[in-house]
């Protein structure tokens, strides 16, 4: 079940970012997440954050976080959960929600780009993240 996050499941979705970050940007030194934690926990309250859970009483196993309903600020599926269409889920809540999105992802992250591609995101932009001097993508997607 799709459900937006309360404040008692804040913990486990941080505990979720900084996994699940760490784990697909092998690239980025785990440090650089380790000192970011704070800040997007205090950050939540800003976005629209949905969660995913089988039931109310079983752990949350993913999440996005929008931002003006457009923007993708992170889509996060726990490993174990990964493949079994969880993140397609919670994609489709974000499309259901507008007309267009917008997110950025590492191009070593190929796993992600796939993903999105998939969605029917395409490439809008490429550069280079100023802070972790990676190559990163803006994709974007439009409903028809």
């Amino acid at each position: 079940m799709i459900r937006r996050m309360e404040h008692t499941n804040v913990e486990e979705v941080m505990k979720i970012w900084l996994k699940e970050n760490i784990s697909a940007h092998y690239f980025i030194d785990k440090k650089y997440w380790i000192t970011k934690f704070d800040l997007v926990k205090n950050m939540l309250d800003l976005a629209d954050i949905y969660i995913f859970q089988e039931s109310v009483e079983n752990e949350v196993t993913g999440f996005i976080g929008l931002m003006d309903r457009s923007y993708i600020a992170g889509l996060f599926v726990q490993s174990f959960a990964q493949s079994n269409g969880i993140g397609s889920q919670l994609l489709n809540k974000a499309k259901s929600l507008g007309s267009h999105l917008q997110l950025e992802v590492y191009r070593k992250n190929t796993h992600a780009i796939q993903f999105y591609s998939r969605h029917g995101f395409v490439i809008s932009e490429e550069r280079v993240n100023v802070v972790t001097n990676e190559q990163e993508l803006v994709m974007k997607w439009n409903r028809i």
